[in-house]
């Protein structure tokens, strides 16, 4: 199996590459959003349909025994491994030429995330974690940070129109009371790597979905990043809340998160 990964995400890298690169073309300056939009703060670009067709396309001429699901066009050819692309994470950013967005591509056996490849051109970064394999950034080995007290941590916090304004409020004035700095930065996927890569140590949403995380997973869990159980539930078809933190803070984190 891990012969079978090892060949997986070497594709998966270089294919979120291309897609990287293919974005980064269609990157409009920035400004005002250059979008159309599917709902609350939901952009959709020309960018977005044509790196999920590349990767469809080339996805499943690689590996036609794998199954497909993507944020845009849905699910695919089924199979027992299944290939989750998010093409822009971070539209919003991307909408407006700001830099902070990355293609992700990950795979999923079941509820069990056995790779992930997130590539932010813009940023001259690419993460990348198999099962069992350790988790990278260009290369270099990373790990989650070894912070343990939350008041010198730094946590983000996405937020979701899924849920009530209210309820991402009252998690920003926890994170907050607990002395923590404060932190959004518009792209779930990038969010967690950071969390990873121990540049942050903590990310908190109250909902979001599959195709934002799959690739995030496996480099969490492979960079010991302390993660909530996302896959559980109907995490993997209507979404679910995740928590990701440093080993250290993750217990105080969960009290805070309250999942």
């Amino acid at each position: 199996m891990s012969h079978a990964l090892d060949r997986r995400l070497e594709t998966a890298t270089r294919l979120a590459t291309a897609a990287g690169a293919l974005a980064l073309s269609l990157a409009p300056p920035p400004g005002a959003p250059v979008a159309s939009i599917k709902g609350h703060q939901d952009w959709l670009t020309e960018a977005d349909g044509r790196v999920e067709d590349f990767l469809k396309r080339e996805l499943t001429a690689a590996f036609p025994e794998d199954g497909f699901q993507g944020e845009e066009s849905g699910n695919g050819p089924a199979g027992r491994l299944t290939w989750v692309v998010d093409p822009i994470d971070g539209t919003s950013n991307f909408a407006r030429g700001a830099p902070r967005w990355c293609v992700s591509v990950g795979l999923i056996e079941d509820r069990r995330a056995l790779a992930g490849v997130l590539v932010a051109p813009a940023l001259g970064e690419t993460f990348a974690a198999r099962d069992g394999g350790g988790a990278t950034l260009n290369g270099a080995p990373i790990r989650a940070a070894a912070t343990t007290d939350l008041s010198r941590g730094m946590v983000e916090c996405g937020w979701s129109p899924r849920r009530p304004n209210a309820d991402f409020f009252a998690l920003t004035q926890r994170v907050m009371a607990a002395g923590a700095m404060l932190r959004a930065g518009g792209s779930g996927a990038l969010g967690l790597a950071d969390v990873a890569a121990g540049r942050i140590d903590g990310y908190i949403e109250l909902h979001i979905n599959l195709w934002d995380v799959a690739a995030a997973l496996c480099i969490l869990a492979e960079a010991g990043a302390a993660i909530s159980p996302f896959l559980a539930g109907d995490g993997p078809t209507q979404g679910n809340p995740i928590r990701a933190a440093a080993p250290g803070v993750a217990e105080a984190l969960r009290a805070i998160a309250g999942f």
